[in-house]
């Protein structure tokens, strides 16, 4: 099994939204998944990307991908967010994880990141597993998850005008 890490390119997005779809299935939200090919191209590669991705390709098929971006820490100043890995289910367990994850850490370090994050299901215990027993990770069990979706965003702001 030949397995090749590269950057994700345009001719990537639609296979990259199948593995959205899958970890949304995976993750018990299967209608969850509203971000679009266009959204993702726009968001990817236009003038300004929003985020930036790597695929794992096993015999020229992609079967994994992780998606990261930079954000801000007050505390500590630029961070890289890792916002998913996916690995297709058949291909767990044989290190593709590791290889994604580790690209991720290069492009903190390069870039001179302060923090590199991430978010796991407590009830996700391979992978919380993985991110402690391979990288030593320190799995923050103190913060919640805030979160707006966009109707009330916009009620809100309909509220501000």
């Amino acid at each position: 099994m030949e397995i090749r890490i590269r950057k994700g390119e345009i001719r990537d997005l639609s296979r990259l939204k199948e593995l959205i779809v899958e970890l949304a299935v995976y993750e018990k939200e299967p209608d969850a998944v509203e971000v679009t090919i266009a959204e993702l191209e726009k968001d990817g590669f236009g003038s300004k990307p929003l985020f930036g991705f790597f695929v794992a390709e096993i015999n020229g098929v992609i079967q994994g991908i992780a998606l990261h971006y930079f954000k801000y820490s007050t505390w500590k100043g630029k961070c890289l967010f890792l916002e998913d890995i996916i690995v297709n289910i058949e291909y767990r367990d044989k290190g593709i994880g590791k290889l994604l994850f580790d690209e991720v850490v290069k492009v903190a370090a390069i870039n001179g990141c302060k923090r590199l994050e991430w978010q796991v299901l407590k009830w996700n215990v391979s992978a919380i597993g993985f991110y402690k027993n391979k990288y030593n990770a320190d799995i923050d069990g103190e913060w919640f998850n805030g979160r707006l979706v966009e109707n009330q965003i916009q009620q809100i702001a309909k509220q501000l005008k």
